[in-house]
């Protein structure tokens, strides 16, 4: 049982709130627990022959405010498919055991980027996504810095929520020592709208004005093409930011036309760590000063050894936080 005198509902006369999670996101529900006050409700997960499993919480929840945090990206322990199934099916059981709402809380939500046809027949995963939240009764959908705003807010009928990274990463910009010499870039011409959002997030943040700039980008056949940076980034500091980085070919990219038109130095930021193989190539001598990722993702143990330097890791957990006290306060 959460403590009632930390429980964000204590005292107002309205449902008690939980906070649940499956494993494979249990890292960052913990710290989200903390963060509210809540010890994290007990559930139990079992596995069955043929890949098929089960998850079920362990206590009461008819009648509660119930929010399920599990980060939809793909890793070496399940696949995204693995652990959408597995979230949808544990809001069905919840619904089924009378909770009186249940909010999907989903750091990174697989599928966000397919949310268009770019060839013939192409599927719209997304939308498809969302109509298999909504089939199983979800009330509310909570979502990191999706990569296309437009597409999400079109694809779920239920309330659909999102949040922000730039005000998590303001904080350890300026630990890095950012100042008014500092311009926000995208990376690419899609991305322009995210990246002004961060610029006007760190000129409230610091009382002060920034400078802004962008790639063009252009992928044809899988091959992504365009070096030209525009904007002036000569004897300044550049952010690169984006939703999220993979391979690292985007940011590398932009971090290396930004030195070439004579950035001082060079970070990069993105919400999402979705990171391969291939992203090493950050690390190296000739890539971003500083990359920062946040915690929405678990790091791949690879990468883990990069926390020592350039790489640095920053929390989700209270903007989750904040935004689930926000919601309770508001129903």
């Amino acid at each position: 049982m959460a403590n009632p005198e930390a429980n964000p509902r204590a005292g107002m006369g309205k449902r008690e709130t939980l906070l649940f999670a499956p494993a494979h996101t249990a890292v960052l529900a913990e710290r989200t627990a903390r963060a509210l006050g809540l010890a994290l409700a007990p559930s139990e997960e079992r596995e069955f022959d043929g890949g098929e499993h089960k998850i079920r919480p362990l206590r009461e929840v008819r009648g509660c405010d119930v929010f399920v945090m599990q980060s939809l990206a793909g890793d070496e322990h399940a696949s995204a498919n693995d652990k959408l199934c597995r979230l949808l099916f544990f809001i069905g059981a919840l619904k089924d055991a009378g909770a009186a709402r249940v909010t999907a809380c989903t750091p990174y939500l697989c599928y966000a980027r397919k949310d268009r046809r770019t060839q013939a027949r192409d599927p719209v995963t997304t939308r498809y996504v969302a109509a298999m939240f909504e089939a199983v009764g979800v009330d509310r959908v909570l979502v990191l810095e999706v990569h296309n705003e437009a597409a999400f807010d079109n694809a779920f009928r239920c309330e659909a929520i999102r949040l922000s990274s730039g005000s998590v990463f303001s904080e350890h910009l300026a630990r890095l020592g950012a100042s008014s010499n500092l311009t926000v870039a995208s990376p690419d011409v899609g991305g322009i709208k995210r990246a002004q959002v961060l610029r006007e997030t760190l000129a409230s943040k610091f009382n002060d004005q920034f400078g802004f700039a962008f790639m063009e980008k252009r992928r044809a056949a899988g091959v992504v093409s365009g070096d030209k940076l525009i904007g002036d980034v000569a004897g300044r500091d550049v952010l690169i930011f984006d939703d999220l980085i993979a391979s690292g070919g985007t940011i590398a990219r932009a971090a290396r036309a930004a030195r070439a038109a004579g950035a001082r130095r060079v970070y990069a930021a993105a919400s999402h760590a979705v990171f391969t193989p291939a992203a090493v190539q950050l690390f190296d001598p000739d890539g971003p000063d500083a990359v920062l990722v946040s915690d929405s993702v678990a790091l791949p143990a690879a990468f883990e050894r990069f926390t020592q330097g350039s790489l640095q890791i920053c929390s989700v957990a209270p903007l989750f936080a904040a935004a689930i006290t926000e919601l309770v306060r508001s129903d």
